[in-house]
This record gives structure tokens, C-alpha cells and sequence, in this order.
């Protein structure tokens, strides 16, 4: 089966409801009409194991599984079938892993060849690939008659591998990946067991606490480290970095886990990569956060990394409000997962993160506060995380938000009263009397004290005195003695409409049909509307960019939303742009832009038009029909039906 028509398979796969061959066509860069004789020749090979594709006419194409047992044996099979690939996605895995793991120059007619492509396919495919492997500090070098290979320093070049020569995406069982590496290295599955095996009694006997995903990554790293020595190639260290390296308790670990491998693959590793394999260690090890006092935290951690903690969620509550700045667990976490964090920088580590893509869709607010927690840590000590890290640093704040929810109670108001104490009490015992746990009066103050109110703890306030200034929360402005209207209105206030997307999107700021050739002109033209209707700092473009540079905002399903990397407008709402024909937005398909601007300093609940954005996301029969639409009216009409 070829790699479209698995592509297709697994776009229906992933959506419950009937999608269109328009909308399929787009994601694999292809005709709607190849789509359909594309789902014409899978409906006949599925219906030998277990499943059909039934064609609801006007709406599109759904998968029927009939016989889930033969239809998942069909997928085990299929799985493991080596196929040319097919979309730009792939093509641009494969020539990765071609440059990687080839030893001699390799000519673009010989590539050509073997993807069944033209040159200027593979010349388009290659500026993505060069990119990538910029991000490691490695090129491409091209040399007249022999082709190109790949050049860099040989750490960056495991790194490399190690991210990108097989899948290690959390749903691939281990077995998947050993026998991946075994095809690549040629050592046997039961060697490689062995090796694991040694990992694993090591850190234990040892008390080195390491996630899953770290102890892959250590493995990885032996083996890689293995080949890459068998092929003559060798690492280098800084002299003083490795007598830093050796008075480590970690470098006990990793030359006991080094020797025992010596044994069973019978190679000799340096003392160099002993050092590396100790790094691994110093850069993932975790600390039991359930049994840590917070005197025991402050002693494992430098007072720096104490600052940095302090100086991240600082940011995070003054620019978003999420009032979760004194949660005790995330500072812990969060502690004690960039103190690992920075020694992974300091030499130079990566870290794969196979959950970025749920976490970036499933909290998307969580991962911007960690972009945040990017600024700090590249504005107080020069480090620059990528997203992989950023996204484990959302994971921490994510869990902070949830524990708030969990813990949300009441509405809690301030009450504010210009005629004394007795009044306030007044107003207290009344609401008390009628609302009961509906509310929770956080205190009463005067006029003249308003700005002492603890704002970021309470959801609103309650004044016998109009209050012209603007505050972070909304006021309800009521008579001494409450009325029954007084009451009504704040009754209408505790059980008001949720806010929805619907409400960020003005018909002045949605363009459709668009027709921009890149990223860079969409996102030109989207500021150059709004300055027309309103001031944005001259900058607002740059910032959107640098943004950008920390990790890309395209969620896939032909959506992106971008933004500034900081707050900058006047007002929180969303620019829209539908495009006629989908772009590349950093290797993804992209055709439906939201452009996201953020009031500044406001406090506006960014997760109400985040958990909008992504419902629109995950449902690729809206998306279609925004991408279609003509007008403003055809456009909100499906966004008004999420809601009804």
C-alpha cells in the first residue's frame, strides 16, 4: 500500500465525523479528484479485513470498522511495510535519516530516483531539511560530481540521530524502536536487551530516579555512541569540563553502566564518552518531589535556580493572571526541573519531548506562561530552551492550573463601601443571607483603599460607590440597603453566560479567500489591517516572529495561531485570514490564520478563547467550512453552532 493511501487512512482514522476529499487533498498537498481514487482503492483493500469507506454524499468520507480484530492485524502488517514516502512531511523525514546514517556523499538524481520525485521537488524538500539541521549546528556541504553529505560536530550529529533515525512517539511500544535500532547498528535484539537490562539495575541500585522517556534517551545514547565508535567516529570535551564531569556521583553510574556494555558488545568506550553518558544523567536525573520539605527543597536546589523559580512565576502571574504563583507544588516542580534543565544546556544536550504536540493543543495556555519561563531563564542567565523543554515546563504549569480548578469554590468578591464598616458589614450578611455558597466576601474596604484590594484573588467586586478608574475586575455598583434589582444584578452577574470565541471576532478583522504565497506576507498584511484601525507598537511584527522562533504555532489541521511573544495590543481579539491554497508554515500545511493580539496588562481569561481556538482545531468539518466560506456570514455561521 502506498504512503498516500496510508496517509489517507490515518486522516480518517483520526476524525470520528465524514471529512471531505477537499480537505484531505489539502493536508497531503494533492487534487481532490486523486483523493477520491485514492479512497476508491482503499475502500477495495479494506473490505478484505474488516472495514469499508462509506461516501455520505454532500458531506464526505467516513471509515466503517466492521471486524476491529482484522482490521487492526491489517494495521500491525501495514506498520512494518517499509513505503517510498509520499507527502513533503515525509520525504523531508526521509532525506534526513538518508543524510544521517550515510557514510559516503549522496547524489540528488540517485534521490530522486528512489522517491520517485523530480529535482525541483527535492530541491524544495531540501531548504526544509537544511533548516533542521541548522538547529544542530550541522549543512549540508556539496562537492561537483560526488553529491552532498552531512558536516558538524559529532555530538550534534548523535543528537541528530538520536532524534530523528526512528519513531520514539509514546504510543511505538519499546520492542518497536529496539528493533529499529537494531536494523541500523546490527546488533542483536538480544545484546540490546542486555544493555537495558544494565541501565536499568544500574539507576536503581543506585537510587537515580529517571521518567521513561529519559531512560530511552540514555539507551539511545549508549547505542548510538556505539555505532558511532565503530565507524571511527569520536567525540571531544573540554579538558576542565571533564574533571568537573568526574568528581559527579553520576560518573560512578555511567562507568559501571559503560563497562558491562563493554562486555557484551565488545568495544571499548573512551573515557570522553563515559562523559557523555554522565551528562545524561546529570541532565535528567529527578528528585522524589512527594517526599521533599520545602527546607529540603531549598537544600538541593542553588540559590539561583530559587531565584530563577521565583522570577518565572513572577512573569507568568503578571502578565496572565493565573493564580497559581503560590502553589507550592509547582514551585517545587518547576525547581527542581530546571536545575537538570540548565545542564542540559551547558553541554550542549537535547532533550526529545514526543507529548509537544498534545501539550501545545490540550494546554495551550500552560505552554504559553512556559514561554515565558523561556524569556526569564534567556534574559537572567543566557540560556535558550527549545520547545521540546518549554513543553515539559508547561506540563508543571498545566498541573498548577488544574489543581486551581479543582479547588475553585464560590465566586469571591471584595466589597467596597464609602459610608463605614456597619454599611459594608450590612451588605455582607445580606448576600450571605440570599446567596448563601454561592459567594464568599473576601473582605470590605473604603474608597480611598481600593488600590489595596488583592485583585488577583477575587473574580469581582461590589461598590455602594461608582468607580470610574478601569480595574483587573469587573464592579458591580449597588445602594447601601440592597433592592431586589441590586440583588438581580448581581445574581445575573454569578450565573452570566460564558464567554466564547465568538466574542473576540469582529467582521472588520476576518478576511477570507485570500491568496499569500508565505507565512511572512499573511502575517504582513494581517498587522497592516489592524494598524489601519487602531495603534500597535512599531515592533508588533517582530514580536509576532520572535514568537515564532521559540516554537511555531501551527497545530496542524491546516490552522495556525499566531501572536506577539508578549502582550501588546489595547484590546484582546482575534484577526482572521482563510487562504485559497494552504502555505508552508514551518512544515506544516497551514490555510485558516487566527492571529491572536492580547491586551496589555489585561486580565482578560485567555483559556475561554484558547479551548475555542482548539475546538475549531480538532474538528476538521469546521475548519472546512471556514476555509470555505464566502463571506462573514458563512464564515461565524459554524462557529455559532458550537455553541448552541
Amino acid at each position: 500500500m502506498s504512503a498516500r493511501l496510508f496517509s489517507i487512512l490515518r486522516v480518517l482514522m483520526a476524525n470520528e465525523k465524514p471529512v471531505t476529499s477537499e480537505y484531505i487533498a489539502q493536508l497531503l498537498n494533492v487534487t481532490s479528484r486523486t483523493i477520491r481514487d485514492d479512497i476508491k482503492i482503499l475502500d477495495r483493500i479494506l473490505q478484505d479485513f474488516g472495514a469499508n469507506i462509506q461516501s455520505i454524499r454532500g458531506i464526505g468520507f467516513q471509515l466503517i470498522i466492521d471486524n476491529d480484530h482484522e482490521f487492526r492485524s491489517f494495521l500491525n502488517q501495514k506498520l512494518n511495510e517499509q513505503t517510498v514516502p509520499n507527502s513533503p512531511e515525509e520525504r523531508i523525514t526521509y532525506l534526513i535519516k538518508r543524510f544521517l546514517l550515510a557514510d559516503s556523499y549522496l547524489k540528488l538524481d540517485d534521490l530522486c530516483e528512489e522517491m520517485h520525485i523530480s529535482k525541483s521537488t527535492i530541491q524544495n524538500d531540501l531548504r526544509s531539511v537544511k533548516k533542521i539541521f541548522k538547529q544542530y549546528n550541522l549543512s549540508l556541504q556539496q562537492k561537483p560530481t560526488y553529491g552532498l553529505k552531512l558536516y558538524g560536530n559529532e555530538v550534534k550529529m548523535r543528537f541528530a540521530l538520536s532524534e530523528h533515525i526512528f519513531d520514539r512517539s509514546e504510543p511505538i511500544s519499546k520492542t518497536t524502536w529496539i528493533k529499529q535500532l537494531a536494523q541500523i547498528t546490527e546488533i542483536s535484539l538480544e545484546e540490546l536487551e542486555k544493555v537495558w537490562s544494565i541501565i536499568i539495575k544500574e539507576i536503581k541500585v543506585n537510587q537515580i530516579y529517571l521518567s521513561d522517556i529519559a531512560i530511552n534517551n540514555l539507551f539511545i545514547h549508549i547505542i548510538i555512541a556505539y555505532k558511532r565508535i565503530k565507524d571511527g567516529h569520536y567525540v571531544s570535551l573540554i579538558h576542565q569540563d571533564l574533571k568537573e564531569i568526574k568528581l559527579q556521583k553520576e560518573y560512578q553510574v555511567a562507568l559501571s553502566i559503560v563497562r558491562k556494555t563493554e562486555t557484551i558488545l565488545e568495544i571499548k568506550f573512551p573515557d570522553v564518552e563515559i562523559a557523555y553518558i554522565t551528562i545524561h544523567l546529570l541532565g535528567t536525573k529527578m528528585v522524589k518531589q512527594s517526599k521533599l520539605t520545602e527546607t529540603e527543597f531549598e537544600n538541593i536546589l542553588e540559590k539561583q535556580t530559587q531565584v530563577l523559580t521565583t522570577k518565572i512565576l513572577d512573569l507568568i502571574e503578571a502578565k496572565m493572571n493565573l493564580g497559581i504563583r503560590h502553589d507550592q507544588e509547582l514551585i517545587i516542580g518547576l525547581g527542581l526541573h530546571l536545575k537538570p534543565a540548565i545542564n542540559r544546556y551547558k553541554y550542549g544536550m537535547n532533550i526529545r519531548n514526543p507529548m509537544l504536540n498534545d501539550i501545545k493543543l490540550n494546554y495551550p495556555v500552560a505552554f504559553e506562561a512556559a514561554v515565558m519561563a523561556g524569556m526569564v531563564l534567556d534574559n537572567e542567565i543566557n540560556v535558550l530552551i527549545d520547545e521540546n523543554e518549554i513543553g515539559y515546563i508547561a506540563l508543571h504549569i498545566g498541573a498548577a492550573i488544574e489543581r486551581k480548578k479543582l479547588k475553585t469554590g464560590p465566586k469571591k468578591c471584595f466589597i467596597v463601601c464609602a459610608s463605614g464598616l456597619g454599611s459594608a458589614h450590612l451588605i455582607k450578611y445580606k448576600l450571605q443571607s440570599v446567596l448563601g455558597s454561592q459567594i464568599q466576601v473576601m473582605g470590605t474596604t473604603e474608597f480611598y483603599q481600593l488600590k489595596q484590594i488583592p485583585f488577583s484573588e477575587i473574580d469581582f467586586i461590589i461598590s455602594s460607590v461608582p468607580i470610574q478608574e478601569k480595574l483587573p475586575c469587573p464592579v458591580i455598583v449597588v445602594n447601601t440597603i440592597l433592592s431586589e434589582t441590586d440583588l438581580d444584578r448581581i445574581k445575573t452577574h454569578l450565573n452570566k453566560r460564558t464567554e466564547t470565541i465568538n466574542d473576540y471576532i469582529k467582521e472588520e478583522f476576518v478576511f477570507l479567500n485570500q491568496t499569500f504565497p508565505t507565512k511572512e506576507s499573511a502575517l504582513q498584511f494581517l498587522v497592516n489591517q489592524i494598524k489601519t484601525k487602531m495603534s500597535l507598537p512599531d515592533n508588533y511584527l517582530d514580536l509576532i516572529y520572535e514568537r515564532e522562533e521559540v516554537a511555531p504555532t501551527a497545530y496542524g489541521n491546516l490552522v495556525a495561531i499566531p501572536h506577539p511573544i508578549t502582550a501588546q495590543a489595547k484590546e484582546t481579539f482575534l484577526t482572521i485570514c482563510t487562504l485559497q491554497k494552504p502555505i508552508n508554515w514551518s512544515n506544516k500545511r497551514v490555510q485558516l490564520i487566527c492571529l491572536l493580539n492580547v491586551e496589555k496588562d489585561g486580565h482578560k481569561d485567555l483559556e475561554i478563547m484558547y479551548k475555542g481556538l482548539i475546538k475549531v482545531i480538532e474538528d476538521p468539518t469546521i475548519v472546512q467550512q471556514l476555509i470555505q466560506a464566502r463571506n462573514y456570514s458563512e464564515f461565524i455561521k459554524p462557529l455559532l453552532q458550537l455553541y448552541s
